[in-house]
């Protein structure tokens, strides 16, 4: 028999959100400075709780909730980054380009950002740490809190899926 309380237990779980919601907020919030932004992660991060609730004990809950929301962050700022760096691409003499090779370019564009979205959290985080913001294996490991050599797999794991997912990426 358990001696902590189940979080999947809803009287617990509002517990939690009562406790843990606004400081959660806040970090994210002093992290991205975007107060709607915030809220989502916020949100997100206590979907993920509810979703996990029966892995994750009340004791574990605020770690559990601060470690996704980072996640979460980072996510979205390597997603920005992605947009922004296929921005300038776009923007860098490609119009010159025939309207076949645009729409090829728009649609392999959509396939790679729908196969990134398709990784599993960790997969998505590792490969757009080492690949966006250029982080080695040895950084990657520190921010996720793994070792060198799990962050590794996880950047070759992802790196599988999207050559199963796109063709000869």
């Amino acid at each position: 028999m358990k001696n902590e309380k189940d979080s999947c237990k809803e009287e617990v779980f509002n517990a939690l959100y009562r406790d843990y919601a606004q400081s959660l907020r806040n970090f994210v919030f002093f992290k991205c400075t975007d107060s709607a932004q915030s809220h989502d992660i916020t949100q997100e991060a206590f979907i993920k709780l509810w979703k996990n609730c029966a892995k994750v004990t009340p004791s574990k809950a605020k770690s559990f909730l601060y470690t996704v929301a980072n996640n979460l962050f980072l996510n979205s700022v390597a997603h920005q980054k992605v947009v922004l760096n296929f921005r300038k691409t776009k923007g860098s003499g490609l119009d010159e380009q025939s309207p076949q090779f645009l729409l090829e370019e728009k649609e392999y564009g959509e396939r790679l950002f729908k196969a990134i979205d398709n990784l599993t959290e960790m997969q998505r985080t590792a490969f757009l740490l080492s690949r966006v913001e250029g982080k080695k294996y040895k950084e990657i490991a520190e921010i996720l809190n793994i070792s060198e050599k799990a962050a590794g797999k996880r950047i070759h794991d992802a790196m599988e899926a999207l050559r199963r997912q796109i063709d000869k990426i």
